[in-house]
């Protein structure tokens, strides 16, 4: 796993926003852990978060659309394993260009918190568990409310 260049995920000053956070519920242990990690961020900047679970990767596009008109940062939570066929990579390209279409099309930041891993144990090193090398769950959310405080100095 690669993690060179990461910038370091440090709460920020988001008193007053909202964050949006969806995870889906494929590979709980994964998954639980990213959303614990992810609600955590969201309460170490000061940020209001509302939780929406769904089944599996392929609807956190559509959710996190919904949750971006009502809330100023989105945060989008998932583990896709490689599997014995193309279903991987069509699901992987299918929720990053869906979570992209979302950021752009409504103006709100959404933080991509899905993991595509080759392998399980992969997906563990990412997912903020103790002794994972990486917590993408608290880091995606990091992003999420920064930008979004980013674009409000911007758009005053």
């Amino acid at each position: 796993m690669s993690g060179g260049g990461r910038p370091g995920a440090q709460p920020v000053a988001a008193n007053g926003l909202k964050v949006g956070i969806v995870a889906a519920r494929w590979h709980g242990e994964v998954t639980d852990t990213l959303l614990a990690r992810a609600v955590q961020a969201a309460e170490d900047s000061g940020a209001e978060a509302t939780v929406v679970r769904v089944a599996g990767s392929m609807e956190l596009p559509v959710v996190a659309q919904a949750l971006a008109r009502t809330h100023d940062a989105v945060v989008a939570l998932g583990t896709v394993i490689r599997g014995e066929t193309a279903h991987f990579d069509y699901v992987c390209d299918s929720v990053t260009a869906g979570l992209t279409r979302v950021a752009l099309d409504e103006g709100t930041p959404v933080g991509n918190g899905v993991l595509t891993c080759e392998t399980l144990e992969q997906a563990i090193a990412r997912s903020g568990l103790p002794g994972s090398k990486e917590d993408k769950g608290y880091e995606a959310t990091i992003a999420a409310l920064e930008t979004a405080l980013i674009l409000g100095r911007l758009r005053r």
